[in-house]
């Protein structure tokens, strides 16, 4: 399980260049909504990327590959 404070120093860490992001968006003439869509689906995105990574390497990991009688 995550560790919360620690989730909220990244939170805290990353906020000002996330709301300087939405801000350059903004100038460029992007609508706001549209701006923090786009946010939140490559946010989402980027979620199931890590997961299956996750997922991956797990079932992955205790499998011994046994290669001319030696683990590799």
């Amino acid at each position: 399980m995550p560790d919360m404070n620690q989730n909220l120093t990244c939170r805290q860490a990353l906020a000002s260049a996330f709301q300087a992001l939405t801000d350059e968006a903004v100038k460029a003439g992007w609508p706001e909504g549209d701006v923090a869509l786009a946010l939140a689906e490559l946010a989402e995105e980027r979620v199931v990327e890590i997961t299956a990574k996750v997922i991956l390497e797990g079932s992955m990991h205790p499998q011994i590959i046994a290669v001319g009688g030696r683990s590799r």
